[in-house]
């Protein structure tokens, strides 16, 4: 995969079982993000492609795929004034016909994604008059409301304090629990570890490390992935825990 004629992505494969949340980490620059709009038809990768079940995604029309795919970015601007509950509501499009207006079970869908995200006291708020973190949040319930098979984050906690951190990752945990499948693009090695199946590294546009986190996450693979000497012990719930060590030249 090819930007401006530079290489972004090299020879990447990477598979997300039904139940399963993988997590991509890797240094800024690493092709992350360029992976996630590969994997969305943002962008046609040069060679390959990309499958949900099974199927290539240029076989999906568009609101097949939004009715399989749900996108979580990490910042979403919304410059009208939209209330909470209207944005929300929004996730419920993929399934509407031509002209047709959202039903009682739309709107019971929506409400219940609001509450599973805890921003339902926020509903008759508008976008504009909420935190960053809130804002997250909402766009995360959004995603909710869609019902897709496979959900992609992109920084999904990028903005939040850290008991919603823990509350959305554990709500996607809950989500795959049910069939559904993950990817969570992360810089918060810690909390992927703990939520996630697995973990690939991306490094310069290849696939480092593919495995259990405490498999993936060790000193020589951080020392080439992130350019960071660190330790990696063991946490009381048995996940790894990185400890970077002071003075790290070049590191991301």
């Amino acid at each position: 995969m090819r930007l401006g004629g530079t290489p972004v992505l090299r020879g990447v494969s990477l598979a997300v079982g039904r139940g399963e949340v993988l997590g991509l980490v890797g240094r800024n620059g690493a092709g992350k993000t360029t992976l996630l709009r590969v994997a969305t038809r943002v962008l046609e990768p040069d060679a390959g492609d990309v499958r949900v079940a099974g199927r290539p995604l240029s076989d999906f029309r568009r609101r097949e795929l939004a009715r399989a795919l749900a996108v979580v970015p990490q910042e979403t601007s919304v410059p009208f004034p939209f209330r909470v509950s209207e944005v929300v509501l929004m996730g419920r499009t993929p399934h509407l016909g031509a002209m047709a207006f959202e039903s009682g079970a739309d709107v019971s869908v929506a409400r219940e994604a609001m509450a599973q995200v805890g921003v339902d006291h926020l509903a008759d708020r508008s976008l504009l008059e909420i935190s960053g973190g809130e804002r997250q949040l909402v766009m995360v319930a959004r995603a909710l409301a869609q019902e897709p098979d496979v959900l992609l984050f992109d920084e999904p906690t990028a903005f939040l304090d850290l008991g919603h951190r823990v509350e959305v990752l554990a709500r996607v945990r809950a989500l795959a629990a049910r069939g559904r499948s993950a990817l969570v693009v992360s810089h918060d090695l810690g909390l992927a570890a703990r939520f996630c199946d697995r973990l690939a590294i991306l490094a310069d546009g290849r696939v480092l490390a593919d495995g259990p986190p405490a498999e993936v996450l060790t000193p020589a693979r951080l020392r080439e992935g992130f350019g960071v000497e660190a330790d990696v012990m063991v946490g009381p719930d048995g996940a790894p825990v990185v400890v970077p060590r002071a003075s790290q030249p070049g590191a991301c």
